[in-house]
């Protein structure tokens, strides 16, 4: 035993030496793969970026209509200052074919002699032979810098007219390198750790259950066939194992199948979801689950007390054991009821003992409820978009014989009815439009372009869409939060332009001639709120918990005039909520409503570049 024990030992750990050598291996091979391929990805990514940027437009072109660029120095100048938007870390300078720099965004250069600031060979490529070129370099302070000089105004082949030269600074590219290379260090160190642990789990898995029939076997010796051994896999020492304990289940195979049989059934009435029941013959209870107590109200003592006609009786008269019989005479059936609220399918059929002798009536009760309530909704839906889409064809076909009747030779009513039949058809494409939304929204497919934003440059270029209008009713738009404020957010900037210009235009519709609106924006808790408020005229209270509902209006007859088509509001929610975010409506009748848009701050505060 001593002897199997040692040598138990030393194979555990020769597993846990291989388990440890393989990963180290393996990470090695990984850290050196991806930290270079990260480093190449990030100075490709860098060199595409910058590319992308100075070709992109209309700027070489222009460049390349100076016939000289000294005389337009200024221009220049002017145009890289306004025009490009590079961050602190690039520099744009223009050289023209003499080596002069024209313009940069260093303006402590512009005018000095390129071949004396910056890097000769790579501008004598592009100027002398008209090609693109690159090449890195150190600055002063031990500064890696990119070069990157793009040609204009020659053919490619020869002399240029001058360059567009940029210095990139790729002290961040170099230092998330040398930070990667130490994460892969500690997570190579933090899985060698894991490994041995493993290692030594993973060989105690495998010489334990040989020490475990060893023991096993040594009892049965003895005549003890009462224990089992533990078997935790399928190889070749869980097929021992297995074998070993057939050995012992001949004893008490038939017991144990009836003791598990047994309770499988009683688990799986007492959890299922379902509410079932078991019946004979005369009424009586056999079997109740506690999920049909619990549907149908019944107590311990209402069971024992009362039969099934009796406990069905306040569910409906149909439900009768009689009735049940003779339904189920062909097969199994089902019927619904409702009870306290709540609406409920049946399905019943006979059971039957080894003889076939009918015994009794299995009957399974289902909550369909919330089934039913969506199948309404969907019925409701289907109601709603068949009137919305009725009414203006309606219009459009009654105009439109009108227009055929005659009409169309009488100038003045053939360009009013167009006018409705125009009018009509833009209509029904909003319903399409914000149908079709609500369609992706619902089934996933909506594309989000999020990206972090500065929300008070949103919403200072929503506001102007919607100013005239309200200077058309003599409102009064007032903007409380401070303009030059930063609040970053992370969202579809067009999705939440969209829900903030439907707040903003029912708020000037809802709202009287000469009337207020305030828009206001605060920030606490990780959230920012968009505060919309007017004094318009307002919504009921037993209207606020539904104007989210799709197609439901506050007023039918003047939302209908205004061109709405009852879904911004049901949209608005949904493009809220996708952005992990709430919408809510406070109002009064007459007195005006304020809505909340409340959306979660952008988690980095004060990143440079934010739109």
């Amino acid at each position: 035993m001593k002897g199997k024990h040692s040598w138990s030992g030393s194979m555990r750990w020769r597993i846990v030496l291989i388990y440890f050598l393989l990963v180290f291996i393996v990470m090695v091979v990984v850290s050196v793969f991806i930290t270079n391929s990260l480093e190449s990805y990030q100075m490709d990514s860098l060199r595409n970026k910058l590319t992308s940027t100075v070709e992109k437009g209309s700027f070489l072109k222009t460049l390349s209509e100076y016939d000289n660029l000294l005389n337009h120095q200024e221009e220049i100048q002017e145009t890289i200052i306004d025009t490009w938007e590079f961050g602190f870390s690039e520099e744009l300078s223009i050289v023209d074919n003499n080596f002069t720099i024209v313009a940069s965004t260093n303006e402590n250069i512009t005018g000095e002699n390129a071949a004396e600031v910056l890097n000769t060979n790579v501008l004598t490529t592009a100027i002398m032979q008209g090609q693109m070129a690159e090449a890195d370099g150190i600055l002063s302070g031990n500064i890696p810098v990119k070069h990157l000089v793009y040609p204009f105004g020659g053919d490619g082949e020869g002399q240029s007219k001058g360059a567009v030269y940029i210095r990139a600074d790729l002290s961040d590219i170099y230092d998330f390198s040398s930070e990667s290379k130490f994460i892969f260090i500690y997570a190579m160190l933090l899985a060698l750790l894991i490994t041995a642990i493993l290692g030594v789990l993973t060989s105690k898995s495998i010489t334990d259950p040989i020490n475990n029939v060893t023991a096993q076997a040594e009892r049965m010796s003895y005549g003890d066939f009462s224990r089992e051994v533990v078997v935790r896999s399928g190889d070749e020492i869980g097929r021992l194992a297995e074998m070993f304990n057939l050995l012992r289940e001949k004893l008490d195979l038939t017991l144990s199948e009836m003791s598990n049989e047994k309770s499988k059934l009683e688990t799986i009435l007492k959890y299922m979801a379902d509410g079932l029941l078991a019946v004979d013959l005369s009424g009586g209870i056999i079997h109740i689950n506690p999920a049909a107590t619990q549907m149908l109200d019944l107590l311990p003592e209402d069971i024992q007390e009362f039969n099934y006609d009796q406990i069905m009786s306040k569910c409906g008269k149909h439900l009768t054991l009689e009735g049940l019989l003779e339904g189920s005479k062909s097969g199994g059936a089902q019927d619904t009821f409702d009870f306290r609220g709540n609406v409920f399918a049946m399905r019943y059929d006979r059971f039957k003992d080894e003889n076939g002798q009918d015994k009794g009536v299995i009957i399974v009760i289902q909550d369909i409820t919330e089934r039913q309530k969506l199948e309404n909704m969907q019925t409701d839906f289907v109601a709603n978009v068949s009137h919305e889409l009725k009414t203006p064809l309606t219009t459009i076909k009654s105009y439109t014989e009108t227009l055929l009747d005659g009409a169309m030779n009488e100038p003045e009513f053939a360009t009013s009815f167009l006018s409705i039949i125009d009018t009509e058809a833009d209509r029904m494409n909003r319903l399409v439009k914000d149908l079709l939304q609500l369609s992706r929204i619902d089934h996933q497919r909506e594309r989000w372009s999020m990206k972090e934003i500065n929300l008070i440059a949103l919403l200072k270029s929503v506001i102007p869409k919607v100013e005239l209008t309200a200077r058309q009713k003599q409102q009064h738009l007032n903007v409380l939060f401070e303009e030059d404020a930063v609040i970053p957010v992370n969202i579809d900037k067009d999705r939440i332009e969209q829900v903030i210009l439907n707040i903003l235009s029912n708020a000037i519709k809802y709202t009287n001639d000469g009337g207020r609106i305030d828009i206001d924006v605060l920030e606490g808790g990780g959230n920012v709120r968009i505060i919309v408020s007017d004094n318009g005229i307002g919504i009921s209270e037993a209207d606020i918990p539904r104007v989210f509902e799709r197609f439901y209006r506050v007023d039918k007859a003047r939302s209908r005039a205004m061109g709405g088509t009852g879904l911004g509001l049901a949209i608005a929610k949904q493009i809220v909520e996708e952005h992990h975010g709430t919408i809510t409506i406070e109002s009064q009748e007459g007195k005006g409503t304020n809505v909340t848009i409340t959306l979660p701050l952008a988690i980095r505060r004060g990143q440079r570049g934010i739109d």
